[in-house]
């Protein structure tokens, strides 16, 4: 009986890995090729495609084609005009002409409003300044009230009647604000200087509307102490800081009210109304 021949499996090539090898340099080659051919930009598709931008941003190229005027053409003009071949769009330069015209029509509020109160701007009684927000006129309450109250007194009718004849001419809207100093007041009228300022702009607010201001221009806002302008630690830093602040604001009640009217729209898309069963 003859034996059985034994199979040696140990038959591998010992250069397989040449294989492999040769695949991961030629997956090696493809991807540096697709690189460069990425990275290589074509300036005549580069040149059509910001031209078609542009024209959709702006429409500035529809009628010269209708013309025959030929893209290059085009192009070249609207670098020598502008620099550049996108223009900028439309909406911002009204937006930009919007807030200069803006800002130009709070300066002229303020120059005439500070002619108007000259004689107590030049006591320290009333101070006028412009922010982010709008004309700022501050009223020390020695003008408006007795120590300790919120009832106007008579002479607070004549500074707040030309106020507000000089506000009639706009619509913007208007915020009182009333300050106190850090001195703390407890009476049986007022529990604290959020009571009292609170009150005091209220007063305000009315006389406003008295005097001819539209309800929906106006609002109140009692700081008490907590927005001083002056330190606390003197007598001229105390008076400085019980104060009225009249806020002319940028928002006018047009914009007011187109936010109210967005906001019930959106509000409405965020929260349908439920199918009847």
């Amino acid at each position: 009986m003859s034996r059985i021949k034994t199979i040696d499996d140990d038959d591998d090539n010992p250069e397989r890995w040449l294989v492999s090898y040769a695949d991961f340099i030629t997956l090696l080659f493809a991807f540096f090729v697709v690189m460069y051919s990425i990275s290589s930009v074509n300036q005549g598709k580069y040149r059509s495609f910001t031209s078609a931008i542009g024209t959709a941003f702006t429409g500035s190229n529809a009628h010269l084609k209708l013309k025959g005027v030929s893209n290059s053409q085009d192009e070249s003009n609207q670098k020598n005009q502008n620099g550049s071949i996108i223009k900028p769009l439309p909406l911002a330069d009204l937006y930009n002409q919007k807030k200069h015209r803006e800002r130009e029509s709070m300066t002229a509020i303020k120059v005439d409003l500070s002619s108007k109160l000259s004689p107590f701007v030049s006591q320290g009684k009333v101070s006028l300044s412009q922010n982010n927000r709008g004309i700022v006129i501050n009223i020390n309450d020695s003008l408006l009230f007795k120590p300790g109250s919120a009832e106007l007194a008579p002479a607070a009718i004549g500074i707040l009647t030309d106020i507000s004849l000089m506000l009639n001419s706009n619509d913007r809207l208007i915020q009182v604000e009333g300050h106190t100093d850090n001195n703390a007041i407890h009476n049986a009228i007022f529990f604290s200087n959020w009571e009292l300022s609170a009150v005091r702009a209220s007063s305000v607010v009315r006389m406003l509307i008295e005097t001819g201001i539209a309800e929906n221009r106006l609002s109140a806002t009692g700081f008490g102490s907590t927005r001083p302008i002056n330190e606390n630690d003197s007598e001229l830093g105390r008076a400085r800081n019980r104060r009225v602040s009249i806020l002319i604001l940028y928002e006018s009640i047009n914009d007011l009210q187109n936010q109210d009217r967005s906001d019930l729209e959106l509000g409405a898309q965020s929260n349908p109304s439920p199918t009847p069963h």
